[in-house]
């Protein structure tokens, strides 16, 4: 019996969509890739194949923006996608490599304590010390097995690691090898290797890319939603999503209830109001997407297992406090004033205001 997984991967959430994009898909393939790049932005973007199954958006963004990001990978230069927390780097990685190589798993996350080991190889020990070094004795990275089976390694938060060890990829980029001098060899990769890293500068801990490294990766820049209607389609998919994977006895928000919370997000985040006529201060999170399907599905549990099922500006509050007031001095000052200022004024939001006050 298969059992039910936390958080299936992409090529497993998606499996059917991934197998009918290929099925209808004729276009030219690069080698050792599961469709056509057209196919590729097709499954990012969404849309309806010509034998009918709907294809979900899995990004919510600029459509040329995904065509270079996807474009990239046919050439010989790695992807670097960056941006401020909460752009969905790791999503749009994730979902990239699940439809170019059928899995996207061979993963890499950068921190602090990331060693190289962890990038190129590392050593089953018994065997090290019973036989000496050997083929045998190698244990591969992902990016090792990514180079032999000629799929995609993703690379998360590339700019946590230590310099050292991110100077690591300059020889697998440039070169498509990868030396393991204790054996005298080096693993040589196939067609359809490369690599999809994220960064973000936003947070602390953040280590400089060389500029030796930079070069072998072409940059996009991913932003954060234009507009205030994409964000809210991001924000109430993902939550339903969430909602349905967690198996939350609530029911989705409405679209109002979602688009009160974004906007305030992004009030904050802008420093000002939608009608530009009030300065605001800034909190010091990020206040993201990502933080914001975070606020929505936090208060789908509450409602569910504590209320009716509905949400409401009760279960909306502890959320919004939790995820804007990161600096119990600054940041409450900021939400204090953005209450009284913003949130207080407006007549349709009174409830909203009275949770948070009595919460604070």
């Amino acid at each position: 019996m298969t059992e039910t997984v936390l958080r299936p991967a992409a090529e497993q959430q998606y499996a059917a969509e991934l197998t009918a994009l290929a099925a209808t898909d004729d276009r030219p393939r690069p080698p050792r890739w599961r469709m056509s790049p057209q196919a590729v932005v097709r499954y990012l973007l969404g849309g309806t194949l010509s034998d009918g199954t709907v294809i979900t958006p899995k990004y919510i963004g600029d459509r040329r923006l995904v065509e270079v990001a996807v474009g990239t990978l046919v050439t010989d230069r790695a992807l670097l996608l960056v941006g401020v927390p909460g752009t969905a780097k790791s999503w749009l990685s994730e979902h990239v490599a699940a439809a170019v190589s059928g899995d996207s798993t061979l993963v890499v996350q950068g921190t602090a304590g990331t060693g190289e080991d962890q990038v190129r190889y590392g050593w089953n020990y018994a065997r090290l010390i019973a036989e000496g070094p050997s083929e045998a004795a190698v244990v591969a990275s992902p990016v090792l097995k990514a180079m032999r089976t000629g799929a995609v390694a993703r690379i998360e938060e590339l700019t946590r690691m230590p310099a050292e060890v991110q100077d690591s990829f300059i020889t697998i980029l440039s070169e498509k090898t990868l030396p393991i001098p204790e054996l005298g060899t080096q693993v040589q990769a196939v067609p359809g290797f490369t690599v999809i890293a994220t960064a973000n500068d936003r947070d602390r801990g953040v280590n400089q890319m060389s500029s030796a490294l930079a070069r072998r990766f072409n940059t996009v820049v991913l932003p954060p939603p234009a507009t205030e209607d994409d964000e809210v389609r991001i924000v109430s998919s993902r939550a339903e999503q969430l909602g349905r994977a967690l198996d939350l006895p609530a029911r989705p928000p409405a679209l109002d209830e979602v688009r009160r919370i974004v906007r305030i997000f992004r009030e904050l985040r802008n420093g000002s109001t939608v009608d530009g006529r009030t300065q605001l201060k800034k909190p010091s999170g990020s206040l993201s997407t990502a933080e914001a399907i975070s606020v929505v599905a936090g208060g789908m549990a509450l409602a569910g297992h504590f209320g009716d099922g509905t949400i409401t500006a009760d279960e909306v509050a502890s959320g919004l406090l939790g995820a804007v007031v990161k600096d119990r001095v600054s940041d409450t000052a900021a939400w204090q004033e953005y209450l009284e200022t913003v949130v207080k004024e407006r007549a349709d939001w009174r409830d909203l205001y009275r949770a948070c006050r009595d919460l604070a």
